[in-house]
């Protein structure tokens, strides 16, 4: 479980720096990646933007559960 909580957390922030470098600079990284312009979609960057999206949506449904396994194991570490 702990490998799809670092998974979801680096989708999470892909997405947030994506949403920062649109706003501040008006560039999608994501499109930039698959060699589009800003805004434009393919197949790939779909999937992308949707795994982001469920990413934030796990993140947002599982936060206090994932609070619990990271820092029971930290409690562990510090006894």
């Amino acid at each position: 479980m702990k490998k799809l909580d670092v998974l979801a957390a680096a989708l999470v922030i892909i997405g947030a720096l994506n949403w920062g470098l649109a706003g501040a600079f008006h560039l999608d990284l994501v499109a930039a990646v698959f060699g589009m312009k800003f805004g434009e979609t393919s197949a790939l960057s779909t999937v992308v933007y949707s795994l982001v999206g469920l990413a934030g949506l796990y993140q947002a449904l599982t936060w206090k559960s994932i609070q619990r396994r990271w820092h029971g194991d930290l409690a562990g570490v510090r006894a």
